[in-house]
């Protein structure tokens, strides 16, 4: 189904240069572990093991950000998950950086500095352009092929991501191969059965997106978060804006309520919505009150109802297809994960063709003790699944697949 090369064509004994994204949680300065690591390494183990020698880019967090470090811890966590030593070089394109990429013998493997730390990097611009940098014109010249498995990050047109594919053959890794192929499968691919999607989270303008790019692909929408309460508004209820100070729907429903509006009234028959919603009660437990009950809103409503997640599971079992984008509830908060971690135990435990992504969601499936070999792919992509999803344009695979 790929429409790039994949490291099936590259020839043997390269020097590669590799595009990761493991962006990770920093705290007090310490970088966490996380599913980025476990994934990529696939990709680095099997460069390593073919005899290439390989040398890694990745970025961390923004110029003034908190999280904006070095990356020579994520050379050590990264060579916990390889099974092989990881070199770094505090330099991205420098005189150390092109020392230490000439010295790597076959099967080994160096990371260079944060690429945000490079000037060249961050203003998103032509691919063109990107290519023409010092940055870009400088390393190229020492490799004989590029990889990109970045997928998370390749709706962003920065240099390590769009520069190197327009001077060098370019190869997708297979982080890169396997989320491509599974985040556009809801658009490529034709199921015989029903095709259900799930969506929540907290913004309505990428639930309404992806609504209105998949209409026509799936069959029944279930909703959840803050997007489903602005749909119940929409529905007439009288939930979906903002109480006590918080600042999540108003602003919302402003900018967005006319199109949900129209695809209550468009697609009424694939939406499904919330019956009963569930919020904290005086004694700090978790209470639930029916949609058609709440006379006015008083409270913040924080996951979906157990009347609802018996509703959307059946529907789930019967799918040949199942897509999540987006939590259904403050999972973090155990009171409040039923919704979320009720859905995702329905896909899991159905013979469906099931990706699961969107911000944080697929974190639910560790933090609640599931496997991810029960899902069809859960995807370590954020912005660019939403596009995927939404049918816009991966500036960082339209140059895979014009290389």
């Amino acid at each position: 189904m790929s429409t790039f090369k994949t490291l099936d064509d590259l020839e043997a004994d390269q020097r590669v240069l590799v595009r990761l994204d493991l962006n990770s949680p920093v705290e007090d300065g310490e970088v966490q572990d996380n599913r980025r690591f476990e994934r990529h390494a696939e990709t680095v183990s099997e460069l390593a093991e073919a005899g290439h020698r390989v040398v890694l880019m990745a970025h961390q967090g923004r110029p003034g950000g908190d999280d904006f470090v070095s990356l020579e811890q994520h050379a050590s966590i990264l060579a916990d998950h390889v099974g092989h030593d990881v070199g770094f070089v505090a330099d991205t394109f420098g005189d150390d950086a092109i020392d230490a990429i000439e010295s790597l013998s076959a099967g080994n493997i160096l990371l260079l500095e944060n690429t945000r730390m490079c000037d060249d990097e961050l203003p998103e611009e032509d691919p063109e352009v990107k290519a023409d940098t010092a940055f870009v014109q400088t390393l190229a010249p020492y490799f004989d092929a590029y990889v990109n498995d970045a997928y998370s990050a390749a709706h962003r047109s920065h240099a390590s991501l769009v520069g190197f594919p327009l001077e060098l053959p370019a190869y997708a890794g297979r982080v890169m191969q396997t989320e491509y192929e599974a985040n556009s499968a809801i658009a490529t691919r034709e199921f015989d059965g029903q095709v259900t999607m799930v969506v929540g989270g907290t913004k309505a303008t990428d639930v309404i997106d992806v609504m209105n790019n998949l209409g026509e692909k799936v069959d029944r929408f279930l909703l959840g978060g803050i997007a489903g309460e602005l749909f119940l508004r929409a529905a007439g209820h009288d939930v979906g804006y903002d109480v006590g100070g918080m600042d999540l729907f108003d602003d919302q429903w402003e900018a967005n309520h006319e199109t949900i509006e129209s695809l209550i009234e468009e697609r009424g028959d694939q939406i499904t919505l919330a019956v009963d919603l569930a919020y904290e009660d005086e004694a700090d437990e978790r209470a639930e009150i029916a949609v058609e009950d709440i006379d006015e809103k008083d409270r913040a409503y924080l996951d979906i109802g157990t009347d609802t997640v018996e509703a959307y599971d059946p529907v789930i079992r019967d799918s040949e297809a199942v897509f999540v984008k987006g939590a259904l509830g403050l999972f973090e908060d155990e009171r409040f994960s039923e919704g979320t971690v009720g859905v995702l135990r329905a896909i899991a435990e159905t013979d469906c063709f099931s990706v699961v992504g969107g911000g944080d969601t697929s974190r639910a499936i560790e933090m609640y003790g599931m496997s991810e070999d029960d899902f069809g792919h859960v995807s370590i992509a954020g912005g660019a699944y939403i596009r995927a999803l939404t049918g816009a344009s991966l500036v960082g695979v339209e140059v895979l697949q014009d290389n």
